[in-house]
This record gives structure tokens, sequence and C-alpha cells, in this order.
């Protein structure tokens, strides 16, 4: 077969010249793109890809010291509509040679149709996902802004969605299309903070900034920078005819917090204030509980009274009010005066008939129209919590040098800033007197003769409540004062990152002879029959404490006018020979009577007695019954060598216990039976049985041998 050279050639020819000039034809349209075009292309791409826009991290969560979950970010919506989208603008005539541009006609009219087409079935939904409004409410408020064509119109009105109300509300009529341009569905994201466990804690944990995203108080706000992480950035760009959001750097999600809060013991503590306050009807309480060793806060409670009645979680009193503590300071008074030496526990003070002239001023015990204490020693001084006592003492010793008094108390730690991590929380305001050039005390500072002595009882201080805690638990903890801890470590993905150790502010408070001394007369404010205290104790351990009663000032009418007010608190620690826990109760109240002890001392007597009950473990041996065998495994080997080991070990073999006989109607032997086996020996024979104590059986109601009444009860007795 002969080919055609000049065929073969004439066509790759053609083909070459083709090529050629579709080459040239692209060169030249880049040319003219890049040139002619230029500008335009640049205005173009400069709308299809966006700025660069920030992406937000998840927020860490909050964890308690159990493990719990107790704030987490989950979204919230507010959820809008726009009754103008997917309609196009359109040039209409006004006039000659005057067009106005409005929407598409054609267009609107479809819109409407389609929402009065299932405007029912929307307000039916909406009715039964946000159960705030009735249908028919919905559908006034939706027509309201269809007739107005709004374009950011609320779905539901002052209303925030829940992720799982916002996901039911895609699944109605319009709202379920994923073309968000025909839907008209516009959501508001909202940084919402979840707390599983409602109100516990709640001004601790803090708030967030629902827009922001960023802490705005508590815990929240103070470790907000390790919380809310680091946020990433994306821009809007057109891929394929479609508008991507491009990430160029991803967002590094928040930490996680463990803090020291319990959720078992915050409940507790929750529980016991808010019953005593709806009993007083009080307007303000406060509990903290602390950890003795390490300044842990396991629980802290700020209880307000509300215009509706009701008690809710106020402001954070614990940490950031600043209160005159009451009698809770005389410890601290006395404290100084027996670390300088002036006073010994064996001396005396003459308290009179309760009421004491001082410096022109009437200081007056509780008990003046009873006649007073007359001569007490320094223990029953606090036992009697004796206002005149206190004054006395102090003022004896120092009247003409307040400074050093002063002195003494910041070196206890009463008045040391604690450097707490929250916002707002203040350090405590003891005044410190300053002398003229003449050496008297400087009256521009309100310092007089009846300041000290005030002063002495609790008056003419704000401390918060923080800090009289904190003072409280060193003297539980051997002098040793550490700073109140709220956050144990943060972590990522499950894992430690970083553990926040104890810090210790003092390594002692005052001499060791001075903390001994006032931890035995703590001890006698509430175990003594004569303490005031002694309703804050408890039959099964010992506590430790002060009471407090003081009278709350009325703004500029002081303390003599208007409703009386009173703040009773208890502070104490427990069990007094080994304290675990501090605690301090504050209540504030306008009922007719005032008891830190009647009133806060037995909100704490409740909350030790129950937090103490949680640590409490049986021994297992006081289960034991006949059947029980409390030998380890052993495995095979010589029995006398088993026993041998056994034996050296201080475990014996099980010994048979056999029963005496006795005919069918005679009641049978159970001593020395457990209770699960004597159980059956006698409702085998037909008798009713109870049982009281546990361990083996040493008596029974109906003896051995005696006639046998089926139905009859008989009572055992183990031990």
């Amino acid at each position: 077969m002969k080919f055609d050279k000049k065929y073969i050639t004439g066509r790759f020819a053609g083909i070459v010249i083709v090529a050629l000039l579709i080459c040239v034809a692209i060169i030249w349209r880049a040319m003219y793109t890049a040139t002619v075009e230029r500008d335009g292309w640049l205005q173009l791409g400069a709308v299809k890809v966006s700025d660069p826009k920030p992406m937000a991290a998840n927020r860490g969560n909050i964890f308690s010291a159990d493990g719990q979950l107790i704030a987490s970010s989950v979204p919230n919506y507010r959820a809008y509509v726009d009754f103008l989208s997917g309609i196009e603008w359109k040039d209409s005539a006004m006039s000659v040679g005057d067009t106005v541009r409005v929407f598409n006609p054609k267009q609107m009219h479809e819109k409407d149709s389609m929402w009065l087409a299932n405007m029912d079935t929307i307000c039916s939904g909406l009715a039964q996902i946000c159960t705030r409004y009735t249908k028919e409410e919905y559908r006034e408020h939706l027509m309201k802004g269809l007739e107005l064509h709004k374009r950011y119109w609320e779905v539901c009105p002052r209303v925030v969605l829940s992720f799982v109300q916002f996901y039911e509300l895609t699944k109605l009529p319009i709202f379920c299309m994923k073309n968000r341009n025909r839907s008209g569905l516009v959501p508001l994201p909202l940084n919402n903070r979840n707390k599983p466990f409602g109100s516990l804690a709640k001004r601790t944990l803090g708030e967030v900034y629902d827009t922001l995203g960023t802490g705005r108080s508590g815990l929240e706000l103070a470790y907000d920078s390790l919380l809310r992480g680091v946020p990433g950035v994306k821009h809007h760009e057109k891929v394929l005819a479609k508008f991507l959001d491009i990430v160029d750097q991803e967002p590094v999600d928040g930490y996680d917090l463990v803090s020291t809060i319990d959720v078992g013991l915050q409940d507790i503590c929750e529980g016991a204030l808010r019953e005593k306050m709806n009993e007083l009807d009080a307007n303000m309480g406060v509990v903290i509980l602390m950890e003795v060793k390490t300044g842990d806060v396991k629980a802290i409670v700020n209880l307000q009274r509300y215009d509706d009645g009701k008690l809710y979680e106020g402001s954070n009193f614990a940490l950031a009010a600043l209160m005159e503590p009451g009698s809770t300071f005389k410890t601290a008074s006395i404290m100084v005066a027996l670390d300088d030496g002036y006073i010994t526990p064996t001396m005396t003070v003459d308290t009179g008939c309760g009421v004491y002239n001082m410096y022109g001023a009437m200081m007056k015990d509780h008990n003046w129209h009873r006649g007073g204490y007359g001569v007490i020693d320094v223990p029953h001084v606090l036992m009697y919590s004796s206002n005149v006592g206190v004054s006395r003492l102090v003022d004896k010793y120092y009247h003409n040098q307040p400074e050093k008094f002063v002195e003494g108390l910041r070196r206890i730690g009463i008045g040391a800033p604690l450097g707490l991590p929250f916002a707002g929380a203040p350090d405590p305001r003891i005044r410190m007197p300053h002398k003229d050039r003449l050496g008297g005390y400087r009256q521009s500072d309100n310092w007089s003769a009846t300041a000290l002595p005030w002063m002495s009882i609790g008056y003419e201080t704000q401390i918060p409540p923080i800090s009289t805690v904190t003072f409280y638990n060193a003297i539980a903890n051997g002098g040793k004062m550490v700073r109140p801890r709220f956050v144990t470590g943060i972590e990522r993905n499950g894992e430690l990152v970083e553990s926040f150790p104890v810090e210790v502010i003092k390594k002692s408070i005052c001499k060791e002879s001075t903390l001994k001394d006032i931890q035995t007369i703590l001890k006698r404010v509430v175990c003594d029959p004569e303490g005031l205290g002694k309703k804050a104790g408890n039959p099964y351990f010992h506590v430790s404490g002060k009471t407090g009663t003081a009278q709350v000032s009325n703004g500029s009418g002081g303390y003599k006018s208007g409703k009386n007010e009173h703040l009773v608190s208890f502070c104490g620690y427990y069990p007094s020979e080994n304290p675990r826990y501090t605690c301090i109760v504050a209540i504030r109240h306008s009922y007719y009577v005032a008891s830190g002890g009647g009133q806060a001392g037995v909100v704490f007597s409740k909350i030790a007695q129950r937090v103490y009950s949680k640590n409490v473990t049986t021994n297992l041996k006081l289960a034991q019954d006949t059947t029980a065998v409390f030998v380890p495994d052993v495995k095979s080997s010589y029995n006398q060598d088993a026993g041998y080991v056994l034996s050296e070990l201080g475990i014996n073999e099980r010994k048979q216990i056999t029963l005496p006989q006795y005919g069918e109607d005679a009641v049978p032997d159970v001593k020395g039976l457990g209770a699960r086996d004597a159980v059956y020996e006698l409702a085998a024979r037909g008798l009713k049985v109870r049982t009281k104590g546990c361990g083996v059986v040493t008596r029974q109601s109906i003896a051995a041998g005696a006639k046998l009444v089926k139905g009859e009860t008989i009572v055992v007795e183990l031990n």
C-alpha cells in the first residue's frame, strides 16, 4: 500500500498553523487582560476575596474538684428573618427621563405567597419550640414583619434560643431551605456558658459576655486568657463559582480549668444556708468552706433576696464585700495581746455589770440587762464574747500606742492582702493611726479615743469574709497561712498541662505558745457548756471557732436610724484535734433576735456534720457474719504451712457454730449467729424478726426453747 506523502505533509502543516494561531490568540488575550482590562479584574478580585476575618476558638471548660463539668460552652442563637431575601432590584420608570430602583414586583408577590401559604405551619411549630408565645401571637408578629417587608425581623422576639431549639427551627417550612438566600433565616450565634448545676457557685464561676465571648466576672474573667484560646484567621473567596471560607490559620481551643469546688459540698452548704435564710427572712448570706492544709475553697455560696422574695446567687459577697466582722474579730485582738506578751490566759478583767464608760461612749455586753459577767479570765472573755472585756484589755495596753496594735493585726495576717485573681476583690481595710507634730493622733484621720476600743471588737474595720476564713484557717493549720486556691491546674484534652501549687502567705502567724493558747480557747467557745458557740458543736467530733454579731450601719443614717439590721456569723474549723475544714457562715437580717451562735452557728453545725459524714467509712468487721470469710486467697500449698502463715497474720479459721437442738415447736437458740443466719433460722419457723446493731447475736427477746407461736415478733441484738 502506498502513502501519499504530499497529502500527509499538507494535513500536518494545517495542524501546525492552527496550533500557532491558538497560541498567538492566547498570548494576545493574556496581554490584553494584563493591560487593557487590568483595573477591572483587580476590582473584581477585590470583591471576590474578602479581608481576613477572625475565627473564634472554642472556650475551655471548667471542671469541679471531683471531675464533674460545671461550666461549658454551648452555642445559643437569636434568630432573624429577611423577608426580602432572594428578591432582585428592578429599574422602574417614575416619569419621563426618571427611573428608580425597586424590588422586582413579580418576585415580591411570589415570596409573599410562599410565606402566606406556610404561615400556619410555621407559627404552630414556633409555639411548640418556644412556648413563651402562642400560635396567634407568633402569627401577628410575623405578619407585621411581612407586611412591612422587614429585612432584619426577629423570629422569636426577645428570646435566646438554645442549640436544640434552633435546630428544631431549621426544620420548619421555608427555614428548612439550605439556600440561605431563599429561606431568609439569619442566625446570630451567642457565646453562651452552660452551667449544668444551675446556680451552684454561680458568682465564683462568673459570667461571659455573649457577643464577645470573653470573661466578665469570677473565674471566667480571672483565667480568661487561658480559657478563650487563640482565634484563627479565615477569608471569603470565590472558587469555581462558589464562595468558600478559606482557613488561613486554625484556631487553638482554650485550656480547661480544674477548680477546687466540690459539687456535693457546694450543694450541702447552699442547702443549709438557704433553709436558715428563709426561716429568718434574711436578705444576704455567705458560706465559704476551705480545706485546711491546701487552702482549697471547696464551696462558696452567695445568696441574696431579690424583689420577688426569692433567694438567688447575688453579688460575690464572699470575696468582694467589705463587712464589719463583729465578734469574730475578737479572736485577732486577743491573739495580738497574747503574742505581744501583755496578757496571759490566766489574767482576769472586770467587766462589771456589762456596761462600761469608754471615753464618753457606753460599751455594752450582750447581757448587760442581766447584770453582766463581772470578773472573768481571758478564755471566758472570748467564750462569753464580752465587748467590755476585749475592749478594756486592748485599751489598757495599746491606748498610747494604737499603731502597735494595728501592726500586730497585720503581723498575724488578719489584714494581709490575699492577692486573689478576681477583679474587684478588695484587701482588708484596717486603719493605721498617724501622729501629728505634737505626738497626738490626727483627728483628720478619723482617729479618736474610742477608735481603738471599738476596733478591737470588730467595728471601724472592713474585712471580706474570705480574709476572715483565711485567718481562722491559719490557726487550724498550725499557724501557717496559705492563700485561698480556686484552681488546681489546667488541662487540654484530658491531660494535665500545668498544676498550681499551694502558696504560703505566712509560715507562722504568731508564736507557738500563742497559737496553742488561742486553739484551746476557741475549742472551749464551742465545746464548753458555758461557751456561746455551743450550738455550732457536734456530738460526733469537736469543733473550734468564734461567734460574731454586729449591728449593720444603714448608710448615711448610721446605726441608730431606720430599720435595724444585724450581721450574724460563725467562723471555725473541725475536727479540733486534726482540722480538715475551715468554714465561715455570715447572715444579714432584720429579725428581732440576733445571735451568731444560735443562727449562723446552727448552719455551721449542719454543714460540718453533713460534710464530715461524707468522709466516714464503716469498719468492714462490723458487717461480719457467720457466713463471712475474711481470709485472703491462698494458692495451693501444704495446709500446715498455710495455717501457720494465716495465724501469724492474726487470721483465724472460722469456727463452726452448732445450734442447740430443740423441737420444731420451740424457739431456736441463735446466739453466736450473724444477722443473716439468725433471720433465716427464725423466719423458717414462722417468727417475725427485728434486729438491733451489727455483728453476731448476743441476746434474743424470746428465750431459746420457749414454745413457738407463729407470727410472733422476736428481737435479736447483735454486737
